[in-house]
């Protein structure tokens, strides 16, 4: 009787064939459909179901390894060494969540896969046309996700915005989902809807152009999230609703916010969660978005502030100034600042300015962090600024490249190795404290650039009685090796080793057999730690990264005692 009973629970609890939301953009890109994503898997896992992202780029490049930040924004890499849109970050963040390679495709990617299948013979002897076979490809890129996540619900997001000749084939495989299985299938238009200074008054047109644009390709919304400077009214609502052929309800406000961890209790105003359960059956599990609220409530509460200078080169395109090439160090500095119950005031330094101008604009910062970066321009003004925070104990945090130029740093001004450098920026170098990893050089020779350097996660052992091991302590407790993410090509040369480590600069973290060195320290200084990892891409706004958490705690306490004494 008792087994027929749990046969019958275990009937009851099964879930049902996974729901897919496609999300594309309408109007002009850069809206935030990416957040917008992110912010509905959130709201979808508080309610209960295991929720994953697929990223769609409709780039002939294989990966986003090879992509100008300026252009792209920040290249973001998994746990399993893939290179993509920094999208992904925004899902991992969000859902708290490891997002795998399986859950990113391109163009490029996709026709390689299916070439490379025409010529095994997989096909067997068809002529392989760009439809159906792309689309097909497609699909099964999803389902593998799909099973690789364990996904209750995936969403989707595919790049760019309709009407785009490069979205096509993605927009066809959503259709053919949809044909197949309608009522596991949803489509969300995230639009921009203008309020020109002129006419004073938010219009729909466009959006009701870009919505006709997807209808032609078969596809009808089921939601419209409307992004704008301020919310959508009724009148413009109903206006949407009415020329788009769907509910008033199902148009969703989507006003710009201070923080972008907003999103999610913004759509929840207008019952978005609960809209797209009802639509797919499905029932909600469990009170939604507690925890969540709790981090958002706590960010709006901080009092307290610290200025950080971030001082890298990949800021400026034409007359504008973008942060998205370092959006997971942006990010991670906020996590560290909740928290700490902390607001960091972000100032972007070019480094150019600091070989030009010297560094008196750093007097201002409580904290500077030289991030990630490549080639040799701007090089000589980290190595400035740095030299400033070591001297003048203003706690340094430098990233993959800033870490490597904190070594060139002091190897010339405490070890007396005047003209030490890194091989990528002269590789006729006396003093190479920074060289080419092993197998590297032959592949640059080949010009084998994507996807060949070092990337995902790798084990760090990290060295106790550091710094590094304290600020480590209240994660991982005892723990003595944990995963770090890597995207780097050059590395800590260990024939300088002995010579720096004596003088001051000390190995916290290597890889377990010692080879590799994967962060320095002075130990001595109140912050001066350099990671050849990248600590920001798992950083969470849930899960903060300690190395952030106790650089931001450093700041904050410092700020404090120099304000009095005038640097501020």
């Amino acid at each position: 009787m008792k087994k027929e009973k749990l046969k019958k629970k275990s009937k009851e609890r099964k879930m049902p064939a996974t729901k897919y939301i496609f999300v594309v953009g309408g109007v002009m890109s850069g809206v935030g459909k990416g957040i917008a994503t992110a912010s509905m898997g959130r709201i979808l896992q508080s309610k209960g179901y295991s929720v994953s992202a697929v990223k769609i780029d409709p780039y002939i490049n294989v990966d986003a390894g090879t992509m100008n930040p300026i252009e792209h924004g920040e290249v973001f890499v998994t746990e399993d060494g893939d290179e993509t849109d920094q999208d992904i970050g925004n899902y991992e963040r969000f859902l708290n969540t490891n997002i795998y390679k399986e859950n990113y495709m391109t163009t490029g990617r996709v026709y390689r896969s299916v070439i490379e299948r025409e010529r095994n013979l997989e096909y067997g002897g068809k002529c392989v046309e760009v439809v159906p076979h792309i689309p097909m490809e497609i699909r099964d890129r999803i389902q593998r996700a799909v099973k690789k996540a364990k996904a209750e619900i995936m969403i989707i997001e595919i790049g760019g915005t309709v009407g785009e000749y490069q979205n096509l084939l993605f927009l066809e495989a959503a259709r053919m989902m949809h044909l197949m299985k309608p009522e596991d299938v949803l489509f969300v238009m995230v639009s921009y809807l203008p309020i020109p200074s002129k006419v004073g008054e938010m219009k729909t047109k466009p959006t009701q152009h870009a919505i006709r644009s997807l209808n032609s390709a078969g596809i009808q919304p089921d939601f419209i999230i409307a992004r704008s400077r301020v919310g959508i009214d009724e009148p413009r609502r109903k206006k949407i609703a009415v020329n788009c052929n769907m509910a008033k309800e199902d148009v969703i406000s989507a006003p710009d916010v201070d923080s972008i961890y907003d999103v999610p209790i913004n759509f929840e105003k207008d019952g978005l969660g609960d809209r797209i359960l009802e639509k797919f059956g499905l029932e909600k599990r469990k009170k939604d978005l507690v925890e969540w609220r709790k981090m958002v409530q706590k960010t709006k509460n901080a009092k307290k502030q610290v200025d950080i200078g971030i001082v890298g080169k990949y800021f400026a395109t034409g007359d504008f100034e973008l942060a998205d090439s370092y959006i997971s160090v942006i990010e991670a500095l906020k996590h560290g600042g909740t928290a700490n119950g902390v607001k960091p005031n972000l100032h972007w330094i070019n480094t150019e300015e600091i070989e030009n101008n010297g560094t008196e604009t750093l007097k201002r910062f409580d904290g500077i962090i030289v991030p990630q970066g490549w080639g040799s321009r701007g090089s000589e003004g980290k190595i400035k600024t740095i030299k400033y925070c070591r001297e003048n104990n203003i706690p340094y945090f430098g990233l993959c490249y800033g870490m490597q130029m904190a070594v060139i740093e002091f190897a010339r001004n405490v070890c007396g190795l005047k003209k030490a450098n890194t091989e990528e920026a002269d590789p006729k170098t006396p003093h190479p404290v920074i060289h080419i990893m092993p197998g590297q050089k032959e592949l640059i020779e080949k010009k084998g650039y994507g996807g060949t350097i070092r990337l995902g996660g790798w084990p760090c052992k990290i060295v106790k009685g550091t710094r590094l091991a304290r600020a480590y302590e209240k994660k991982f407790g005892g723990k003595t090796v944990v995963s770090e993410r890597h995207r780097h090509r050059y590395e800590f040369n260990n024939k300088y080793r002995e010579k720096l480590e004596k003088a001051g600069l000390k190995v916290c973290g290597a890889s377990p057999d010692g080879k590799i060195v994967e962060a320095v320290e002075i130990t001595d200084h109140p912050f001066f730690i350099g990671t050849q990892f990248h600590p920001e891409y798992i950083s969470r706004p849930l899960d903060p990264h300690p190395l952030f958490v106790e650089f931001i705690k450093v700041c904050l306490g410092l700020g404090r005692q120099t304000a009095d004494s005038g640097r501020q």
